[in-house]
């Protein structure tokens, strides 16, 4: 049964992979990307590997939000046009969902067949979570918060570099606003009874 759920969900792997470069639409694009990195945490959970699993899941498919994010900075896509035809893909939504569906059950058929020698933690936890969790958290604690802050400072960077500036929209001028003075905050009138000012 293990060797039935890899074969299917590499399957999968490999095809939403090769979506991903076909997809003309962005949005579809990330959608299958996505996908991609769900079945091969799936082929994780396969072999033992659960804290790569949830790692997968949690770093990249985060991390493709911040690329969605950036690709619409990029290319300015449309949202209005992309929202007028979403009915026409719910079909296509319940497929990829049923995948999910039938991913999920492929491993959770086969993880009575995983054994505790699948994946041998070597520092001698009870699972290659708690075991890679206390090496990197003891060990390689500044190693892990430096490239947090180099995954901080990237990220920060791909949004300046994408930041345009558009002509018609009013921005704050806070120095302006803070240096200004009374004479030039209003002005005093003198109407005539009877005209307007």
């Amino acid at each position: 049964m293990a060797l039935i759920a890899f074969g299917l969900i590499a399957a999968i792997v490999i095809l939403s992979a090769v979506f991903v470069i076909a997809a003309r639409n962005p949005v579809h694009s990330v959608l299958w990307l996505i996908l991609t990195f769900f079945s091969a945490a799936g082929l994780f959970v396969l072999i033992g590997a659960e804290f790569l699993a949830m790692l997968l899941i949690v770093v990249y498919v985060g991390a493709v939000a911040v690329l969605f994010l950036f690709v619409v900075m990029m290319l300015d896509v449309d949202f209005v046009e992309l929202k007028e035809g979403t009915l026409r893909y719910w079909p296509f939504a319940l497929l990829v969902g049923l995948i999910f569906l039938g991913e999920l059950g492929l491993v959770w058929a086969t993880s009575g067949e995983i054994s505790a020698t699948t994946f041998d933690p070597s520092p001698g936890g009870e699972t290659n979570a708690e075991a890679i969790g206390a090496v990197m958290y003891t060990d390689y604690l500044l190693l892990f918060q430096m490239a947090g802050v180099i995954l901080l400072v990237a990220m920060i960077g791909a949004i300046v570099l994408t930041l345009r500036h558009r002509p018609n929209v009013k921005r704050q001028n806070v120095g302006e606003q803070t240096g200004r003075r009374r004479a030039d905050a209003f002005e005093m009138k003198d109407p005539t009874p009877g005209e307007g000012i």
